[in-house]
């Protein structure tokens, strides 16, 4: 057998030998990844859950998952039969997981965590709370090896240069900005955790994570430094040369700690929030530390122009994959048998006609009726809904080109709908609007701007339960920091040149789900006496379905902000869009 509660009752057996009460799995590996190359998949493992966001804890008698709204009716069904509860996150009666076992364990009482797989800061979160119960954290070792039978070994995928005709700036360029920057904090050395992170600083690419297209690795990069610790099987004999003539010291991935167990007497520019807490301790009591949020996750989320020039020429084309799926679904529901997930391997393959395709950007959410109102739905070709001709249809999806990487989703009318759908898409897309239509003064968080989002839904008794919106990499994660748009608070400012997602939504459970997203760019508005102002240019280029509105709940500004992004998308689309389709394009764009 090797069904969750045999592998719980031998992680058990480990715990006993570790001498633990109680292990902490975060679901993430030693880079603080969302998205996990298979090795790393030991929230999946332990519980059957496969959301992208949760932590499991398991105890001598109990188990339980902790995740947020996003994953809950996933959760429930996925955790069916385990044993493992469900404990929800970011509800108002939510009960962290690190007050639970303050509450659930007995005084003296030993709790286990790999510390490769949990922050610096989650590390300090979970002490401070257990010692006030007398609670003892215990560093083991990853007890999930000893159970886990034919567990992947790290994937050895090749490594490939992202050329300066893409990224903008030089591996040399990226090394002296980061260099200003550390000199500024006071710091001589800076950690490279994050897999999106070294990709970006290094100007490398690779496919060891789906759908990312980021290799597994480390980097210590300094003034004078700049030292990569990957597997030196990835990287082909000519870009390994390349590099080492740029001054580039390569090192295996492997010799990461025992290296950095090394350096003594160096200031060191650590976050917190993402290095793991191996690191951390490696270097901790011989070397000063400057804590703040990544100087590189700063420097990549502000897009050069060779990027954002990058990001305007892929989101035509990936517009033109939409506006064909969208064809295709409406000339073919209800003639032919389509399910979601064949939807979703139709906007694949559409996408990948486009030049520059890579690949997917994340798993397709392609929703019918009840299952659009799961936040994070993924399907397979058995639990897949047929989609009919009524009702309305949720689909989030995305691509990673060359040039840029996309994430839209657009709710359409495949068949009648009920006023009370229309109303509720319209006041879903009231929010959408007015947070493209934002101006601000510099110096505004993402949290300040939330609530332009929300006001009309708040107005009508309805809400939703995850962010806004969500940095989004180029040519990299489709998920990156440091900003975000929504209502938890978020330090790090919406300057200039971040490209952010804008994604209200609405689900009622069991029924449907609706939701409008775009991308967007942060821009310079104008400079007054009370200010310099920022706002947002919108990058996406697809209609939003005007059948779907109620056109007395728009007002002035945002029926206008409708009708011109409908006609700058006719004006992008028609010169590259086959001609049969022109007609098509012209009704999806008409002005209301």
């Amino acid at each position: 057998m090797n069904t969750i509660q045999d592998r719980i009752f031998r992680l058990r057996a480990e715990m006993e030998k570790a001498g633990v009460d109680a292990f902490v799995i975060t679901g993430t590996d030693p880079h603080a990844s969302e998205y996990l190359p298979e090795r790393w998949k030991t929230r999946a493992f332990i519980s059957g859950f496969n959301g992208s966001f949760g932590s499991v804890v398991v105890t001598k008698t109990e188990a339980g998952l902790w995740t947020d709204t996003r994953y809950f009716l996933q959760a429930e069904n996925e955790l069916s039969g385990s044993g493992i509860k469900l404990h929800k996150l970011r509800v108002p009666e939510a009960v962290s997981m690190e007050d639970w076992l303050a509450a659930t364990l007995a005084p003296g009482s030993v709790v286990g965590i790999d510390p490769q797989t949990i922050s610096l800061a989650g590390f300090r979160n979970l002490e401070s709370t257990l010692e006030k119960k007398k609670i003892n954290i215990r560093e083991t070792d990853d007890l999930l090896d000893r159970i886990w039978e034919n567990r992947a070994a790290l994937p050895e995928n090749p490594v490939f240069d992202f050329p300066v005709e893409f990224s903008g700036w030089s591996r040399a360029e990226k090394q002296k900005m980061l260099a200003g920057l550390l000199a500024e904090n006071n710091a001589d050395l800076h950690v490279v955790t994050m897999l999106d992170e070294l990709a970006w600083l290094f100007n490398l690419r690779g496919s060891d994570v789906n759908y990312n297209p980021v290799f597994t690795g480390f980097g210590l990069v300094g003034e004078t430094e700049m030292l990569l610790f990957t597997d030196q099987k990835k990287i082909p004999q000519a870009l390994k040369e390349q590099l080492q003539n740029e001054g580039i010291e390569l090192k295996e991935y492997i010799s990461f700690l025992r290296y950095l167990g090394q350096v003594q007497n160096r200031k060191i520019y650590v976050d917190p929030s993402t290095v793991n807490y191996s690191v951390y301790s490696s270097v901790c009591g011989k070397n000063a530390f400057v804590e703040g949020t990544s100087l590189v996750a700063h420097l990549k989320s502000v897009k050069n122009e060779t990027e954002l020039a990058g990001f305007r020429k892929t989101m035509v084309r990936d517009g033109v994959a939409l506006i064909k799926f969208i064809y295709w679904l409406k000339t073919h529901v209800g003639k032919k048998r389509i399910t979601e997930y064949v939807a979703g391997r139709k906007l694949a393959e559409l996408r990948s006609e486009q030049e520059n395709f890579v690949g997917e950007s994340f798993t397709p959410i392609v929703g019918y009726k009840a299952h659009g109102a799961m936040v994070h739905l993924s399907v397979n070709e058995e639990n897949a809904l047929e989609i009919e001709p009524e009702g309305i249809l949720l689909f989030d999806s995305g691509g990673q080109y060359l040039d840029g990487t996309t994430d839209i989703t657009r709710t359409v009318a495949i068949g009648p709908v009920t006023e009370q759908q229309k109303r509720d898409f319209t006041i879903v897309l009231k929010g959408m609007i007015r947070l493209s239509l934002a101006e601000f003064p510099y110096g505004t968080k993402g949290c300040h701007l939330d609530i332009l989002a929300r006001k009309a839904m708040w107005e009508n008794g309805m809400n939703y339960g995850h962010g806004t919106g969500h940095g989004i990499g180029h040519f990299l994660n489709v998920h990156e920091g440091p900003m975000a748009i929504r209502q938890e608070y978020n330090e790090n400012l919406i300057v200039p040149g971040m490209v952010l997602s804008n994604e209200p939504a609405f689900y009622r459970e069991g029924l449907y789900g609706l939701r409008t997203e775009n991308m967007m760019v942060c821009v310079e508005k104008q400079v007054t006496g009370f200010g310099r102002f920022l706002g947002f240019e919108t990058l996406s280029v697809c209609p939003i379905d005007t059948t779907l509105i109620v056109k007395d709940l728009l007002d002035e500004k945002e029926l206008a902000w409708l009708n011109n992004y409908h006609k700058k998308i006719n004006q992008l689309l028609k010169p590259v869009l086959p001609t049969d389709l022109h007609a098509f394009l012209d009704e999806l764009t008409r002005e209301i």
